[in-house]
């Protein structure tokens, strides 16, 4: 055995105890950092080749791993925008440069031009909805916009559906002057108004017209109560049936539940609407009571101011409405790679692609290869103080221990020296 050689053996276990004792220093320092996974130091041998009577001594590797793939607890918070992942999975983030990373700490904040930022200063990403939907890559960043809640203004909501079930006097006399003509003479048998919303979150008021023009067989009109020619006397209205099919309920007559070969729906050209209200009257009946609403549900909403956000666990980002109407604005992707413990990590417990880490899959939160998503939580450290803390002593032995040998290995030198005096 040489002596340098045995010098050199011990200067490399110092140099892998020092990588080790970093990693320790890092977590410890990290103990409270959301979102921050482990870091810790593996070690395996070199061994160099030695003839049959001298051993040469070799080395100590060292490889620095992270604990990424590691789930930690949750903070529980009381703000909306403050995320965590249960399960696998990392948000996407921006940084100012248009740069895409991972990461787990979801400690987000809306800044003053409306992003949402974490507390290292990246820019959470996600999907606008448009239509209800997103476009959506499997294993690439396009689409992707920055997340902001800032440009929300006024949102109103105009009604498209509904439900709109009554029950219709069953003995009530057939009448021949229906509304549908909309004459001065018209007669009806029960009339009804319901409220519903335009394009431009203007309030209508539709009068509804139920007249019995045959045994089992009811026909609807309706108007624009604003065209109506008085309160007192509506028709002639200024303008006729806004329900242009004249639709024409049959009930039969041993049931009297709607009958399967009747319209099962209504459709109505509310005055400015954005579309045709489509209203579900499958459940309206012909019984032998007098005429009553039995249900009335219909959507929309007047111009309402956003108050705040809510996410759900699927990643769908709602704005919340004064009004009490929610919109979903973006769906939040989330990200995984085949072997997240070799990605590579940034600054701001962010992590990028590595050659071995495998190519980047997105997927929204709930799928397959998914966790999902917790709203007013935060990932804690996945660092365990007291694991580090036996971790830096057995570290410190062993640094000790191998200082002992270069030590020992420069007194053998310093003999060796002196031999020549």
């Amino acid at each position: 055995m040489s002596i340098s050689g045995m010098m050199r053996t011990s200067a490399s276990g110092m140099a892998a105890q020092s990588s080790r004792l970093g990693t320790v220093s890092d977590n410890i320092a990290n103990a409270s950092t959301h979102g921050y996974k482990r870091a810790f130091t593996e070690f395996s041998t070199v061994v160099l080749e030695s003839g049959s009577g001298t051993y040469v001594p070799g080395s100590v590797d060292t490889q620095i791993r992270y604990g990424i793939t590691q789930q930690g607890g949750f903070d529980y918070t009381t703000s909306a925008t403050d995320l965590a992942v249960s399960g696998d999975g990392f948000f996407l983030v921006g940084d100012p440069s248009g740069t895409t990373y991972l990461t787990r700490a979801g400690s987000f904040v809306k800044i003053a031009n409306g992003d949402l930022v974490n507390a290292a200063g990246y820019t959470l990403q996600g999907y606008p909805l448009n239509g209800g939907t997103a476009a959506v890559s499997a294993n690439g960043t396009t689409g992707l916009q920055n997340v902001n809640i800032g440009a929300m203004a006024l949102e109103a909501t105009p009604s498209t559906t509904g439900k709109f079930f009554v029950n219709l006097q069953e003995d009530a006399a057939i009448q021949t002057d229906t509304p549908s003509g909309n004459a001065a003479t018209a007669v009806y048998t029960s009339k009804t108004s319901m409220t519903v919303v335009d394009n431009v979150g203007r309030e209508k008021t539709l009068d509804i017209y139920y007249t019995k023009t045959a045994a089992n067989e009811w026909e609807i009109a309706v108007y624009d109560a604003a065209d109506a020619a008085s309160a007192g006397a509506p028709f002639p209205y200024a303008n006729g049936p806004i329900n242009a099919n004249n639709e024409v309920l049959i009930f039969d007559p041993l049931t009297g539940q709607l009958d399967p070969s009747s319209p099962q729906t209504l459709e109505i050209t509310v005055p400015n609407g954005a579309s045709p209200l489509v209203l579900d009257v499958s459940q309206s009946s012909e019984l032998a009571d007098e005429f009553q609403i039995l249900s009335s549900d219909v959507n929309g909403n007047k111009p309402s101011s956003v108050e705040n956000v809510e996410f759900a666990s699927d990643g769908t980002l709602y704005a919340v409405y004064g009004n009490g109407a929610r919109v979903g604005i973006y769906r939040i992707p989330l990200a995984t790679v085949a072997s997240p413990d070799n990605l590579k990590p940034e600054a701001g417990n962010a992590y990028s692609i590595s050659a071995t880490s495998g190519a980047l899959q997105l997927g929204f939160p709930g799928t397959s290869l998914f966790g999902s998503i917790r709203s007013s939580a935060l990932e804690k450290s996945t660092v365990d103080t007291a694991t580090e803390l036996t971790t830096m002593i057995e570290s410190q032995f062993a640094f000790t221990a191998n200082s002992k040998v270069f030590q020992t290995g420069g007194e053998l030198m310093e003999v060796l020296v002196n031999l020549k005096r």
